[in-house]
């Protein structure tokens, strides 16, 4: 009967519909030391005493990661109980603003500095929607003593709404499934005629996944399985346009003016407008088994399909648009339309050696493997009416890597050391020190450009950049963690050296850059808790060498000030104000028919302080907020651009709750 329990939990755990697990958004590699949202210590209780109440709790349910039983580390993660931070529901906050979006929920992403490639490997390109998606090496796998429930909402302000619904139940001891689903939508906040506008729908997203583990009875045999599924689609609206008063005078903030792409009526109010969407399915499977002590045999199975979708039938309205972008790069002929699918499938196998040996307190941690992929990209554009042209890039990519840590006696300290070389071309070395007191480390890769970036054809504009070489990032890091008494403070500095950099211009067409350019970051991370007030932040300071082919804001500021009270003996409130400034740059404005950021140096964006009221509070086990988004909007000024053209949403009243089930 254990023989077939393996093979039955993979079935299952690869059966079923669009559902998903924990909160979706990978945020991608956005450094260490100063470029990281400092850690944070939890000043309001923990958790909750469940002996002495119930006997089903967050201390009876547990979760682990793939990534801790990759390195053979024994961590129980436990329920998150705490109110820090539930008021930043929207997927900007979450990443501490290191990303940049288009102002509404939803909306393409792209990170606001440099952003170092996590694998070796040519990649899609499309990435703006990643952080949408639940990510496969991210997924929460459970151990619970009851079926565990968290049901989340959130109804923000100018109708950004997110509704999540998780559940894990242990089928036996050893073996636990559970699943997620996450809905949200958004409405535009400018080229719509009104409330009652059928067009009013900005961005829609169903995400999920479905997640399954197992271990033996032995605990020799170990499996982790999940299957992912996002359907995210986007109106395309351009920006707004900028509007003029009865007195003559330009609005530049301009809320409720026409947007910069629009569409046709087809008919009972309804228009046919551009609009994007991605539709992602992601089969991932680890699995190890341990033949004896120190030796471990480990197997991971990825199968991904995505499909990357963009469509304008109203070019003939929507034509200087793209030319006032693309220029002399625009090739805009006789058809109507642009119709774009880019279509994705990656089968990556990866098989290897690890183990740990562990004496006097200290361990010794080592793997080694090898890593094939077999993916291809088929891309069809139209080209005229009923007509179409396609093209298609296939490949097979081969790779042998390692990795060592050491772990010291004190258990807070380590050693890690990861090489990784593609057969052909191309490597990827870090190494990192971790200790109470410092945190260090260096890193370099050179990695193939995008598929999109090597090539990309349509009806309106082209590009084929086979020559291009491989993409350098070189990044050394350090980070201080002092303590005094109730002061954290952590300086930080990551420096920058980008080879063969690969951008879009400012026609939206790939190049690359020739030889190296540098970029210095300086950055601080602080918190005060003194009693129930908090201060926390982070700060930094960012130099380049040239700002030709990045452009980065020289300071960005995050502020958080609050202060928590007991009501009643039972009602935890924490109530305070977020701050979040970056100093005026020309951020990458976008072009929705790659789905990619591009440089511009027309339009200045941000210099503006945001600033979020907000009260988070605790019942029992429920986490509730209220929020006054944008709450300082026309104190000084009616707005502000977040992205070329693009408004930060105007201010608005959110409402949200968390409520955890343990029975």
């Amino acid at each position: 009967m254990n023989r077939c329990i393996p093979f039955l939990v993979l079935l299952l755990s690869l059966v079923g519909t669009a559902w998903g697990q924990q909160v979706p958004g990978g945020f991608g590699n956005t450094g260490f030391g100063a470029t990281q949202p400092m850690s944070t210590t939890n000043t309001s209780p923990s958790g909750i005493d469940d002996s002495t109440k119930v006997i089903y709790g967050p201390t009876t349910t547990r979760y682990i990661l793939e990534d801790d039983v990759l390195n053979n580390r024994r961590t129980l993660y436990p329920v998150d109980t705490t109110m820090d931070e539930v008021h930043r529901f929207l997927y900007v906050q979450r990443s501490h603003n290191l990303y940049q979006d288009l102002g509404a929920l939803g909306t393409p992403m792209h990170p606001v500095f440099v952003n170092v490639p996590d694998q070796l490997g040519a990649q899609t390109g499309y990435t703006v929607f990643d952080a949408y998606a639940y990510q496969p090496l991210s997924v929460k796998y459970y151990n619970t003593k009851s079926p565990f429930t968290d049901m989340y909402v959130a109804l923000g302000g100018r109708n950004q709404n997110i509704l999540r619904f998780d559940f894990a139940q242990n089928i036996t001891p050893r073996w636990n499934v559970g699943f997620a689903v996450q809905r949200f939508t958004s409405e535009k906040q400018y080229g719509v005629a009104g409330n009652n506008d059928p067009n009013k729908l900005l961005a829609q997203n169903w995400s999920g996944v479905i997640h399954t583990n197992y271990r033996s009875k032995n605990e020799k045999y170990t499996l982790l399985a999940n299957f992912i599924n996002m359907n995210h689609t986007l109106a395309e609206q351009g920006g707004v346009l900028s509007g003029t008063s009865v007195t003559g005078e330009t609005i530049i903030y301009n809320y409720t003016g026409n947007s910069r792409l629009t569409g046709n009526s087809v008919g009972n109010g309804y228009f046919t407008s551009p609009n994007s969407s991605e539709i992602r399915n992601d089969y991932h499977i680890y699995q190890q088994f341990a033949p004896a002590e120190g030796i471990q045999l480990f197997h991971r199975l990825d199968y991904k399909r995505h499909k990357n979708f963009y469509q304008d039938t109203t070019l003939a309205v929507n034509a200087g648009f793209y030319k006032a972008i693309l220029g002399t790069a625009a090739n805009l002929g006789d058809t109507s339309k642009i119709v774009l699918d880019a279509r994705f499938r990656l089968l990556e196998n990866q098989v290897g050696l690890k183990g740990i040996f562990e004496r006097n307190g200290s361990a010794f941690n080592y793997r080694a493997y090898l890593r094939n992929r077999i993916y291809g990209q088929y891309t069809q554009y139209a080209t005229g009416y009923a007509q179409s042209n396609e093209y298609e890039t296939r490949r097979f990519e081969t790779f042998l890597g390692g990795w060592l840590g050491y772990y010291f006696p004190d258990s807070l300290s380590q050693i890690t050391a990861e090489a990784e070389y593609q057969v052909g071309g191309g490597y990827r070395l870090q190494g990192q020190l971790t200790s109470r007191l410092l945190t260090a480390g260096y890193s370099s890769i050179f990695v193939q450009p995008t598929l999109l970036q090597e090539r990309f054809q349509s009806n309106i504009v082209n590009w084929r950049n086979e020559g291009f070489n491989l993409r350098g990032y070189n990044h050394a890091f350090g980070k201080l963690n002092l303590r005094y008494r109730k002061l954290q403070i952590e300086p930080g500095v990551n420096y920058y050296l980008l080879t063969n950099y690969v951008y879009f211009d400012q026609q939206a067409i790939a190049q690359q850059a020739s030889g190296s350019f540098s970029v210095l970051q300086t950055g601080l991370g602080y918190r005060l808790a003194a009693g129930k007030f908090l201060a926390s932040g982070q700060a930094y300071y960012t130099l380049q060498s040239t700002r030709s082919y990045l452009q980065t804001p020289p300071f960005f500021m995050n502020a958080r000030f609050q202060y928590e009270v007991l009501y009643a003996k039972a009602l935890y409130i924490q109530v305070g104000v977020d701050l979040h400034y970056k100093s005026p740059y020309y951020a990458n404005a976008y072009m929705p028919i790659t789905q990619q950021f591009y440089l511009q140096n027309s339009q200045q964006v941000e210099g503006y302080i945001l600033a979020d009221l907000y009260a988070n509070l605790r019942v029992n086990r429920t986490r509730l907020f209220v929020k006054l988004t944008h709450a300082n909007q026309g104190v000084l000024q009616p707005g502000y651009f977040v992205a070329p053209n693009y408004l930060q949403m105007r201010r608005g009243f959110a409402f949200g709750v968390d409520w955890y089930l343990f029975d």
